[in-house]
């Protein structure tokens, strides 16, 4: 009688900790802590933890702490972290035609980025999950433009100098060749420091990327006209996704939206803030570009002829992103 009395005394003291198993996720970013991606992160973390009552619980790894982006989904497959947030590199190693979001001169706005992406968003989600991955929330690192040591004004400019590439991304590897360039290529956790060195000297990043990783401090140059919008998404393994009850992969879901669309909308006017941020620091933004546009549209088309041959992007998915494209701008030529 004692011991069945100590066994219910037990469970009624304690009757979470035999009802309810606690998660945890652990989730790697590059974003450096103070980030507003990082913030937003950490808010996330934190409302999932407390929806939860703690029963799913954010173990975060910012500022590149778990490695490149590569070096995430690796040990993410391996078992010792489980999702990230992952810039339009990262994602090109889980579902690539994604990436056709950040084809070069393809955009003029992000109106119209947001019109193409919502087209193709069902297709990219399955791509995601067919992958082992689930895409929780949307993000972006915004609009981005070219850091150099000197002015940079055209093509022909950006051959003359030692520019970073993202080491094994073959959208970046096709634009380069598209455009007869050489650049150095390098993971982006030596970024900082190849432009100290002097082994790079022109970089590519948004405005709010530039101030957060400090590289606008060895690059007095920006270029005023975007090459290209940098795209990024809150990612989780599907096994781990699937391990979790129903409520919790619902809770995790919907907070997940949320945060995206809070670093959607935050990013782009951090973005526009950080253009005066950079004025008061002395960098000077170069707004003259030589090249026709003509002249970028065929570059353009080139890169994306390169990424179908080798099936990075497939045409089908480059075509359907250019006619949803024409259509929005005829439509709203009409307006």
């Amino acid at each position: 009688m004692k011991k069945l009395f100590a066994v219910f005394l037990l469970l009624f003291l304690f009757p979470a900790a035999h009802a309810e198993e606690a998660y945890v996720l652990k989730f790697a970013t590059l974003a450096p802590q103070g980030s507003t991606w990082m913030n937003i992160i950490t808010d996330w973390a934190n409302k999932v933890e407390k929806e939860s009552q703690g029963r799913l619980k954010f173990k975060l790894y910012g500022g590149g702490v778990s490695g490149d982006e590569p070096d995430v989904l690796r040990k993410i497959r391996f078992g010792q972290l489980h999702g990230g947030a992952m810039t339009g590199h990262g994602i090109g190693y889980i579902y690539s035609p994604t990436r056709v979001l950040e084809i070069p001169f393809l955009f003029r706005s992000y109106d119209e980025v947001d019109h193409v992406r919502a087209q193709l968003m069902p297709e990219i989600r399955e791509g995601f999950h067919r992958n082992d991955f689930e895409l929780l929330g949307w993000m972006e690192v915004g609009f981005i433009q070219l850091f150099s040591r000197v002015p940079i004004y055209s093509i022909e400019d950006m051959k003359k100098r030692r520019i970073w590439l993202w080491q094994g991304d073959p959208l970046g590897t096709a634009f380069f060749a598209a455009s007869g360039l050489s650049p150095v290529s390098l993971p982006i956790t030596e970024v900082f420091t190849s432009l100290s060195t002097g082994l790079i000297d022109t970089t590519i990043a948004p405005p709010l990327g530039a101030i957060a990783l400090q590289w606008f401090t060895k690059t007095p140059y920006m270029t005023s006209m975007p090459v290209m919008d940098g795209i990024g998404g809150l990612i989780v393994s599907r096994k781990f996704f699937d391990g979790l009850p129903k409520d919790l992969q619902q809770l995790l879901r919907r907070t997940g939206e949320e945060a995206g669309a809070r670093l959607l909308v935050e990013t782009r006017r951090d973005n526009e803030k950080s253009l005066a941020v950079l004025k008061q620091h002395g960098i000077t933004f170069t707004n003259e570009w030589k090249d026709k546009d003509s002249d970028l549209y065929d570059l353009r088309d080139r890169a994306a002829a390169m990424l179908a041959k080798d099936g990075y992007i497939p045409a089908p998915i480059y075509e359907k992103a250019r006619k949803s494209l024409n259509d929005y701008r005829a439509h709203k030529g009409k307006k």
